[in-house]
């Protein structure tokens, strides 16, 4: 039996259970303990950073301050657990994948199931361990509600957040999940984390969009994981190139950081990489039809995208091969006469670019019987310049 009358053997009981449900890291700050959080907030939303995640401006006052969203709360606790690859193995680095012009890349965290799922399990056990052991309220959270949790991660010691706004741990490196459990019981808390960025900017540079308009500010609008998963409309031709062949999510501004050669791979065994999802050709997920999309990147974190917006991003990765192969351009125009408008558009767009002595075919062939205006203008584009 632990004491509940000592928090800190409370505390000490906590982190042993928490280790032994796979968190790697477990630290412990007060409810009051990010007050800047609420000014920089306010400011990444004032400049319309946040692009169309509106839940963002609708729950600011909640996600500002743990108060805003349960007043009870007195303690926070925060866990990390790894999924990174091992960023040593030339293999494994996520940035290898990048000149695979013809394999789909996809982020490392989405290829193994969805992390919500698998870590919310474990938080409910040690949520309803630690009410009944110390005889108090306990509230889970696992990034689906507003919750500020890389400041609070910092401000338990987890790690900082680095010039690239995400959290970095000198013992873990940068591919961490992170989840919070909100009490009413007071626990000793941790130190802060300070900054160890120092001068290095490799993670600004890395950045194929400059999404960073200045070290620790992220504008999501340029982001390409914002852009490949968030994002619902059409992508900006600015950005389309810069892309590459990234179908969902970017590791290049976390896979650069220097911090990450102390890093060890993920041991959660229910987090182990999906085989298939590691560089897939981008011929065979340009044919996927919605039920072949919902069966295969079922349990995965894909699925939540969707299947239009998901080949919209595998057509652009498509226009992005050097020296295509002709089943490349068959994929592509195979997709010219697709149910969704946000993949005609893309297949249009890539048509152009792997292509361009078949446009004035295919458009005698689909553009006069096309009636969605952004497809109209896509053809437009490619045929007028």
């Amino acid at each position: 039996m632990v004491d509940a009358t000592s928090p800190v053997a409370l505390k000490n009981a906590l982190a042993e259970r928490s280790h032994a449900e796979g968190f790697d890291v477990m630290r412990v700050t007060h409810a009051d303990a990010i007050p800047q959080a609420a000014g920089r907030l306010r400011h990444f939303l004032s400049e319309n950073r946040h692009g169309d995640m509106d839940w963002m401006a609708r729950h600011e006052a909640r996600r500002a301050s743990p108060r805003g969203l349960w007043p009870q709360v007195e303690t926070v606790i925060m866990l990390g657990m790894n999924y990174g690859p091992d960023i040593n193995a030339p293999s494994d680095n996520p940035l290898a994948g990048l000149a695979q012009e013809t394999s789909g890349l996809i982020a490392v965290y989405a290829q193994r199931r969805d992390y919500h799922n698998v870590m919310k399990k474990k938080l409910r056990r040690l949520a309803k361990w630690l009410a009944q052991e110390g005889e108090g309220e306990v509230k889970l959270f696992v990034d689906t509600a507003p919750v500020m949790e890389k400041p609070l991660a910092e401000a338990a010691g987890l790690g900082w957040q680095g010039k690239h706004t995400n959290l970095v741990s000198r013992e873990l490196g940068s591919f961490l999940f992170l989840a919070a459990l909100y009490t009413d019981l007071p626990l000793p808390p941790d130190a802060p984390e300070i900054d160890h960025c120092g001068s290095c900017s490799a993670c600004l540079d890395a950045c194929p969009t400059q999404a960073f308009p200045a070290p620790y500010q992220l504008d999501a609008r340029r982001c390409i994981s914002y852009l490949t998963i968030e994002y619902k409309g059409v992508i900006a031709p600015e950005f389309r190139a810069a892309i590459g062949n990234r179908i969902y999510g970017c590791d290049d501004c976390i896979a650069v950081c220097p911090w990450n050669k102390f890093a060890q791979a993920a041991q959660e065994a229910k987090l182990a990489m999906q085989a298939d999802l590691h560089l897939p050709p981008l011929v065979e997920l340009a044919a996927l039809d919605d039920a072949a999309f919902r069966h295969r990147f079922a349990g995965l974190p894909i699925k939540r995208t969707g299947r239009d917006r998901f080949v919209r991003n595998v057509l652009i990765a498509l226009g992005n091969i050097s020296n295509p192969a002709p089943a490349h351009i068959a994929a592509v125009i195979d997709r010219l006469a697709d149910e969704a408008a946000l993949v005609r558009g893309m297949a249009v767009w890539a048509l152009s670019r792997l292509a361009p002595a078949q446009v004035p075919e295919m458009s005698e062939r689909y553009y006069a019987g096309e009636t969605d205006a952004h497809v109209r203008a896509e053809w437009q584009a490619v045929l007028h310049g």
